[in-house]
């Protein structure tokens, strides 16, 4: 099945309200779903926004929906996690992955 497609199902969004949000008619969303056409950069961007992943993703060149980008303290912290076990690294992944989604939570809220 077509990524936009997929997504679009995921988020329970209709064509029209994709067409929408990037300003295409329902019927070039269509056309994005079946392949028949590709989407322009700008477009890619907006589907990028709307579904909340990499356009990577969106282009099935990626399987990951969407990177995370690494700061200072992402490295410093990933370059301090060499000496724990497997287990102790899927542990800390769990636990960082619950506190990034309660923020993402708390973000939305706040705005």
């Amino acid at each position: 099945m077509n990524r936009i497609k997929e997504l679009r199902l995921e988020k329970r969004l209709l064509q029209s309200d994709v067409a929408k949000y990037i300003g295409k008619s329902e019927r070039i969303v269509g056309f994005y779903e079946k392949g028949e056409r590709d989407p322009n950069t700008d477009t890619l961007l907006k589907l990028s926004e709307l579904f909340d992943v990499s356009v990577d993703y969106i282009l099935g060149k990626s399987k990951v929906k969407n990177m995370p980008t690494l700061n200072d303290i992402d490295i410093a912290f990933a370059s301090g996690i060499k000496g724990l076990t497997k287990e102790n690294k899927e542990t800390l992944k769990n636990i960082m992955e619950n506190l990034l989604a309660e923020q993402e939570l708390e973000d939305e809220i706040e705005d």
